[in-house]
């Protein structure tokens, strides 16, 4: 039997754990944490099928003139923190020609195309289907110039990968949800994402299920893996344990530990706040606001606001400047 320990208990931690234990693998899922209380706890809880183009880095010199001098919120960054960001952010650039992305949409579009379909299954088996809503999100434009655009985006989406969306004005917009005032431009109503009120909560039941098949989840720090003759080690709670295979899910921390081991991967750690609110009037769906670089979803702890990006390194201190602006 093939075996495998999986360093880091977010989304993509366990459902890694899960998909090698049901191919027959015999997996330990390690954290430092309990699953699910770290970058997977704290996001908008959207499973995104309509999001088939990746992001690509600003190319105009306007835009990148605005980050650079702090006036967006969707993205902010530590200077101190620039240098290690550099090479990455110089791919990311080089990679976001029209070109290049193409064919990274390509590649990315099959995948995403999964993202409902393979999560529906977990999410029967782990019994958490309490947690789900499969009604789409909501994407807010306050310039209808860039509604327009986003509605010819959106409808080329939907010719050439078959997204499902809907257009509402103002008015459509303020009446599903009150919270908003009616002379807005409008929105884009994505109607196949599946919406979740505790994204730490689904980690967790996704954890739930892999050990109750099976699986050994144990507390133990990364950063003691070392290589042996045979596969891996790392230290735990259980004492040390081995496999022939090693899967690093470890996020923005993941570059720090296999850089020991030889391997350099390019990538730009950027951190992300939410708060939550209680009270007031509720939201129906989640909402994207893309002028304001924030998103708003209903959650079990209130209304959760999420931030766009910061880019700092992993253990700076918290300045969650975004969610005053």
């Amino acid at each position: 039997m093939q075996s495998a320990i999986v360093l880091g208990g977010g989304m993509v931690g366990v459902s890694t754990a899960l998909h090698l234990q049901r191919r027959g693998w015999s997996v330990t899922l390690v954290d430092r944490k309990e699953p699910g209380r770290e970058t997977s706890y704290g996001n908008a809880g959207i499973i995104q099928s309509e999001a088939v183009r990746p992001y690509p880095m600003p190319r105009d010199p306007a835009t990148l003139a605005r980050i650079a001098m702090g006036r967006t919120n969707d993205v902010r960054y530590r200077l101190a923190s620039l240098p290690q960001h550099a090479g990455p952010l110089l791919r990311y650039w080089w990679n976001s020609t029209p070109e290049r992305h193409r064919e990274a949409t390509l590649a990315w579009a099959r995948l995403i195309a999964y993202a409902t379909a393979e999560h529906d299954t977990l999410i029967r088996d782990a019994h958490a289907d309490n947690l789900i809503r499969r009604a789409g999100y909501r994407l807010l434009h306050r310039d209808p110039a860039a509604l327009e655009q986003a509605i010819a985006v959106a409808e080329e989406n939907q010719r050439d990968f078959g997204v499902t969306f809907r257009v509402l004005d103002g008015r459509e917009l303020a009446k599903a949800e009150p919270l908003l005032r009616d002379d807005l431009p409008g929105a884009i109503h994505w109607l196949g994402p599946w919406t979740v009120s505790d994204p730490g909560g689904l980690v967790s039941a996704y954890a739930g299920l892999f050990e109750r098949l099976g699986g050994t989840l144990l507390r133990g720090d990364a950063q003691t893996l070392t290589e042996t003759t045979s596969g891996w080690s790392v230290d735990t709670s259980g004492g040390r344990i081995d496999a022939a295979h090693v899967v690093v899910t470890l996020g923005p921390w993941s570059p720090q530990l296999l850089r020991k081991f030889g391997y350099r991967i390019p990538l730009v750690r950027k951190r992300g706040y939410h708060m939550h609110y209680q009270g007031g009037r509720s939201l129906d769906l989640p909402l994207v606001d893309t002028a304001n670089g924030y998103a708003m979803a209903p959650m079990a702890k209130g209304i959760r606001i999420t931030t766009g990006a910061e880019l700092t390194s992993p253990d700076a201190p918290a300045t969650p400047i975004q969610l005053g602006y």
